[in-house]
């Protein structure tokens, strides 16, 4: 086909044209460092106005199912004269099949190739058929098709990086036909057909090869209810899973759902993460029945594995996969946080603490709008949720447990620390250095240049959060944004960065992600507010954060563990000083009680 020449028709009109019709759902990611990366915080409602930054539609949809193949032929892998042989060897083999075709380039000499399809195909069934046409054609990057979260592709009319965009290698008026009457069922069976023994041996390559999440249990002493084994929570997110485990998407399914039993679900948990698009590898995984269908299906399945685990024998350790639940209390706390925390008054170390998150306000515009200074404010935010959950001035949790409770490193907790403890008129004091397991001693301080201010300021209702797991993925500026929206709904922009100490620019962007999520609305006389129905933990989930949340803790306990050994083989060390280091329970708390006075003081749990 003849390229068009781009006078004929302006890029804002082949994106509103072809963008919303290709797209796998109404779904688009940004690119923000000029085409380098389309993080998912960046993601957007799809809308007919053409972006101002390189912008890639999602392929696939909720329920894990595309509505067009997207062909990425890559200049860079073999230069442009390769790629122009795959394409046009591609084209003929899409002409013999019978198939109609949309095409652009990049302005980098790359060409994409979009194949719209009348009945949505399912992940594996979109990813076993470009992974067999990539083994034919060097240039084409199989990477969009194998990604069910993330893959992404820019559309005609997308800016590109480089400049300029994506141009259609035909009229606008052909492209936008073929993406309105698009490839019939009769196509879709010929293509793969024609591909049968490439679609075998990819299969069967999968077959010889180990397939391997980031970890293929969930790590011991993540006790959470609802969470399954990390190998089931990525199968129910990807649609991966070891083809020589599991021999088909039904087994494989089959398994996610036993698992989500097992784990203490009920069958509307799994219904609900369907719909919603949280679990969308799962979803792929019922796209093989008609919309009605999928439900009754998934009853049936539920059914076989309530059925499978009634007859299993429980472990002494309970129902496998069971957790405990993140909103119930611990039974115990660690030996040296009781010790601290019994020696005070409860309801006035919660007064006094509640006066400290005052001169917090006062003096958080020390700290500039640098990525050190965000990160202060949120150890401080850490330091002042502990202490609110052991009823105590006084914070004993090492540099890791922080760094869970912050999303940093713990050497970087370790930095900030330092810092934080030598400033004049310092918010925390160390009392004593860390021995052994033990970690820092560390006291909550209100300066003495704001006591007074402090004190004779209203308490600021609501919890203090550390930063909440949704937040490592939308990063630090939108999660002081939510914070203040959170205890002063209905602000406008101009009153969020006064509460939150951002530049607009930042603030701006932030309102941005979050209204992306639904986090946050604006009302008619453009006030921002939190979108109470939206839950952060769901998001996390879908965001895939929990996981990395859980490694993190993975990593640190292993290393605790080693830490410990190393000390009782060397170290003369008192049999105390080899007590657990006292972890930051992130997981179960989400702040200090609202209702601060009850005589009981009872640990508020997250909501």
């Amino acid at each position: 086909m003849s390229r068009e020449p781009s006078s004929t028709y302006s890029p804002a009109r082949a994106w509103a044209a072809l963008a919303p019709l290709l797209a796998g759902q109404p779904r688009v990611r940004l690119s923000r460092d000029a085409g380098k990366t389309y993080p998912q915080k960046h993601e957007r409602a799809l809308t007919e106005a053409l972006p101002t930054f390189p912008a890639a539609v999602r392929i696939f949809g909720k329920d894990g199912t595309c509505a067009a193949i997207f062909l990425d032929f890559d200049s860079s892998v073999a230069g442009v004269d390769w790629v122009e042989a795959d394409v046009r060897a591609v084209q003929t083999w899409l002409h013999s099949c019978g198939a109609r075709w949309i095409e652009d380039y990049s302005p980098n000499g790359g060409r994409h190739v979009y194949i719209p399809l009348e009945k949505r195909v399912t992940f594996s069934e979109a990813r076993d058929l470009v992974e067999a046409l990539g083994n034919r054609h060097r240039s084409l990057d199989k990477t969009p098709h194998q990604n069910l979260l993330h893959g992404c592709m820019r559309t005609p009319g997308s800016p590109h990086k480089r400049g300029g965009h994506q141009q259609l290698a035909m009229s606008l008026s052909m492209a936008y036909d073929i993406a309105r009457r698009p490839n019939r069922l009769s196509v879709w069976d010929a293509m793969k057909a024609d591909l049968a023994g490439e679609i075998a041996a990819v299969r069967a390559l999968r077959l010889g090869q180990s397939f391997k999440p980031a970890a293929t249990e969930a790590p011991r002493g993540l006790h959470l209810t609802g969470r399954m084994s990390r190998a089931m929570q990525q199968m129910a997110l990807t649609g991966l899973y070891d083809a020589n485990r599991y021999a088909s998407d039904s087994d494989a399914r089959q398994a996610v759902v036993t698992g989500a039993a097992a784990a203490g679900m009920e069958l509307t948990d799994v219904e609900r993460r369907m719909m919603q698009g949280i679990w969308p590898g799962l979803a792929s995984f019922y796209a093989r029945y008609a919309s009605r269908h999928r439900i009754p299906a998934l009853k049936r399945d539920w059914v076989k594995a309530v059925e499978y685990l009634n007859k299993k024998p429980a472990s002494k350790a309970g129902m496998n996969n069971a957790h405990i639940s993140p909103t119930s209390p611990p039974n115990t706390q660690p030996l040296g946080l009781q010790e601290i925390s019994v020696s005070s008054n409860p309801q006035a170390e919660h007064r006094f603490i509640r006066t400290w998150r005052n001169a917090l306000k006062l003096r958080e515009h020390a700290y500039a709008e640098s990525r050190a200074g965000l990160a202060r404010r949120m150890v401080l935010r850490a330091l002042g949720e502990a202490a609110h959950m052991t009823a105590s001035r006084f914070i004993e949790f090492g540099d890791r447990s922080i760094a869970v409770a912050t999303g940093l490193d713990h050497t970087t907790v370790g930095s900030h620390l330092r810092a934080l403890r030598t400033e004049n008129g310092p918010l925390v004091t160390l009392v004593e250095q860390g021995r052994g397991t033990k970690g820092d001693l560390y006291m909550l301080t209100v300066p003495e240049e704001v006591k007074t201010a402090a004190e004779d300021l209203s308490w600021r209702k609501g919890k203090i959060h550390a930063l909440r797991p949704v937040f490592r993925e939308l990063g630090l500026p939108a999660a002081f944004v939510y914070e203040a929206l959170e205890h002063s709904p209905g602000l406008a922009t101009a009153e969020i960065v006064k509460a939150t100490r951002l530049s607009r620019t930042a603030v701006s962007e932030a309102l941005e992600v979050l209204a992306a999520w639904n986090m946050v609305a604006r009302d008619p006389v453009r006030a921002w507010s939190v979108v109470a129905a939206t839950s952060l933990k769901e998001l996390a989930e879908h965001f895939g954060v929990l996981e990395a949340v859980a490694t993190q803790l993975h990593k640190y306990r292993i290393e605790r563990i080693l830490w410990k050994e190393w000390l009782s083989k060397n170290v003369n060390t008192v049999a105390e000083m080899l007590s657990p280091g006292e972890d930051y329970p992130w997981e179960m708390f989400e702040g200090p009680p609202d209702d601060w006075a009850l005589a009981d003081m009872a640990f508020t749990s997250a909501g």
